[in-house]
């Protein structure tokens, strides 16, 4: 079975846990890391012969034109995640509009070819920024992977379906909707999708995971990473304990363990996945969000 294979394309200075730490009106001084570090991601995807889906932040975009290009080039999807990174939820409709058409733009200006996916910033469409799927669809998305089925400090929506869905919007528009990977425990749903559950976890709970998806629930999985990552020798910001622990753990172990996640599995882009989809169910937000 073909899986979904996504990279979320940020520095080490953007992620969520360092926003007491870091002022984005400072994200200019830090050293910048990304290129060099979704290169790396490109050579090792190209060895594996994989294909997969790049969401890129607008901010990297603009001052890294040449890479949503080399990305492009390659044969792998080109996909937005947003321009600031800052959470949905904290942000107005207004200034969300705003900053996800410009980062939309300038991503298909250098791509050249239509930016359909969309991924927000930590994850952050929850109950309380459900309006974002309405202007995501206006503004020409037509799939998003945003909504985390799990309980979470800063995202999700534990009661919302595990497998892809087309949602029909509050004001009429349609987005299909692939969540995060998870395991079903009982009623308690792991989250395995990537990340830093992938550097936490030993490897053999995210192959056992992942292959239960495949093989009992006979469902694609979604993966991703960040190319902060499989950067062990990055800056370190000072931060709490719990941040610090998310960020950094095992970062000297996860290229290997990707290595052998890619050898283990099948991958494909996001479009590639659900255009091979053979139905998804349609919801309305009422029944896709027991409780809006």
């Amino acid at each position: 079975m073909r899986n979904a294979l996504t990279v979320d394309v940020e520095d080490y200075f953007h992620v969520a846990a360092f926003a007491r730490q870091i002022d984005p009106a400072t994200w200019d001084r830090f050293p910048r890391r990304v290129e060099r570090n979704t290169h790396r991601l490109l050579e090792l995807f190209a060895e594996q012969d994989v294909l997969a889906t790049f969401f890129v932040l607008g901010w990297v975009a603009e001052r890294c034109p040449g890479l949503v290009r080399a990305i492009a080039d390659r044969g792998h999807e080109v996909a937005c995640h947003g321009h600031s990174h800052q959470l949905v939820y904290g942000q107005t409709p207004a200034i969300f509009r705003e900053e996800t058409a410009r980062a939309k733009a300038c991503l298909e200006d250098q791509a050249q070819c239509p930016v359909l996916g969309y991924r927000a910033a930590s994850y952050s469409i929850t109950k309380r920024s459900l309006w974002a799927l309405d202007i995501l669809a206006e503004l020409g998305f037509t799939y998003d992977s945003s909504i985390f089925p799990v309980h979470h400090d800063r995202y999700g929506i534990p009661d919302s379906p595990r497998w892809p869905y087309r949602l029909d919007t509050p004001s009429g528009g349609s987005l299909i909707e692939f969540p995060p990977s998870t395991l079903a425990v009982g009623s308690y749903r792991l989250p395995v999708a990537g990340g830093g559950y992938f550097r936490i976890y030993p490897y053999w709970l995210t192959r056992f995971a992942l292959s239960r998806i495949n093989r009992s629930e006979k469902r694609p999985f979604i993966f991703y990473l960040h190319p902060w990552e499989i950067d062990p020798e990055q800056p370190r910001i000072r931060a709490g304990w719990l941040s610090a622990f998310r960020h950094y753990t095992n970062l000297s172990r996860c290229e290997a363990r990707l290595r052998r996640l890619l050898r283990g599995f099948s991958f494909m882009p996001v479009r590639d996945v659900l255009g091979g989809l053979a139905a998804v169910p349609a919801v309305t937000a009422e029944t896709a969000f027991v409780t809006v």
